[in-house]
């Protein structure tokens, strides 16, 4: 049993050393601070493997989407998708690295992890500033027996382009007419009250600093900070903590499949499990490659990501890409990602 698992190995790392010797230099890439703690991890752990080194600025899913599109970098991240029409007028193809959940993050003493319950109205109502007050009424009556402060509200959200505030904003705008009217959907909008942070981890500070803050982050950032998270009530009316399981709940009606160039929200999804600020995070790269080796060692890296960084995703509290969507994906980069006129990728057959 020991030997195919031995020999498995052996042919992953010549193949990775195969890259290696074609490919010296560094693949850059930029965007997103969502799935940041995993990008790391992977680079890191690739590398070993590989020697190729893949250097990810988390900068904001607007700096990665700008950065792409200027060619400054090798791929650039993003949670919010582009439209099949920004990504043929850009020259570029997307594909979904990795699914995960935004949560609504609070700063109240005596108040843990999952304790605090808060509605789609209330959550809307609390970012548009009409709920002030943490011992409000409307608060207070979906959390009976729940010791309230009688403290004021402050609200912390994203100060960058960013993607998590897409998906965030995405929520809201299905579940508030209020919001729909006077918000609406972007990477960045004009927010009615509240101070800004810059990334997952700027927003996640400010809400370790000021008490009766609350703020939205990627789940990996309310963990690694000890963040007390919200439980939100879904679609089907049952209040549920954010979790990989209700992650992947929300995931199981993505049908990949038929989303044109991979745009898929996956926002308020039915199922009793689901949780409602499910997103998945995208890689941004040109159709047209200058580099070929650079371009090849590049989809070696996700492609090893897909394949063999499951274990990873999961630590980290993220959902791995199903091997379903992965073929998917890579069927697309043999089609349509070229170098010097021919396929930067050949798939497994």
């Amino acid at each position: 049993m020991k030997r195919p698992a031995l020999g498995f190995l052996a042919l992953l790392l010549l193949a990775t050393s195969a890259v290696a010797q074609e490919f010296r230099g560094v693949v850059q890439g930029a965007g997103a601070t969502f799935p940041y703690p995993l990008y790391a991890r992977w680079a890191y752990e690739h590398a070993a493997l590989s020697g190729v080194r893949v250097n990810y600025q988390a900068i904001g899913s607007g700096g990665g989407i700008a950065q792409i599109k200027a060619q400054t970098v090798d791929f650039g991240a993003s949670d919010a998708p582009l439209t099949p029409e920004e990504l043929r007028e850009a020259g570029l193809v997307q594909f979904p690295m990795v699914i995960g959940g935004v949560v609504p993050v609070v700063n109240l003493p005596g108040i843990g992890p999952g304790e605090l319950k808060l509605t789609p109205e209330l959550l809307a109502d609390i970012f548009l500033g009409k709920v002030q007050q943490w011992n409000d009424a409307r608060i207070a009556e979906v959390n009976p027996g729940l010791k309230l402060p009688k403290q004021r509200i402050t609200v912390v959200h994203r100060s960058d382009g960013s993607g998590t505030t897409w998906i965030f904003t995405h929520y809201l705008d299905q579940v508030s007419a209020a919001w729909h009217e006077k918000i609406g959907v972007g990477k960045a909008v004009e927010w009615p009250v509240g101070i800004g942070g810059k990334g997952n981890e700027g927003v996640s500070a400010y809400v370790q600093r000021v008490k009766g803050a609350i703020g939205y982050v990627e789940y990996a950032y309310a963990l690694q900070n000890d963040l007390a998270y919200a439980r939100l009530r879904n679609q089907d009316g049952y209040f549920v903590a954010p979790t990989i399981e209700s992650f992947q709940a929300a995931a199981t009606h993505a049908q990949w499949e038929k989303a044109p160039g991979f745009y898929m929200v996956l926002t308020n999804q039915p199922g009793e499990d689901s949780w409602p600020i499910t997103g998945a995070s995208f890689i941004l790269v040109h159709k047209e490659q200058k580099d070929c080796p650079k371009a090849r060692a590049m989809l070696e890296f996700f492609d090893w990501c897909y394949r063999h960084g499951e274990k990873v995703a999961v630590e980290l509290h993220y959902v791995p890409m199903p091997l379903g969507v992965v073929d998917l994906v890579e069927a697309m980069w043999e089609r349509e990602i070229r170098c010097g006129g021919k396929p930067v990728w050949e798939r497994r057959r």
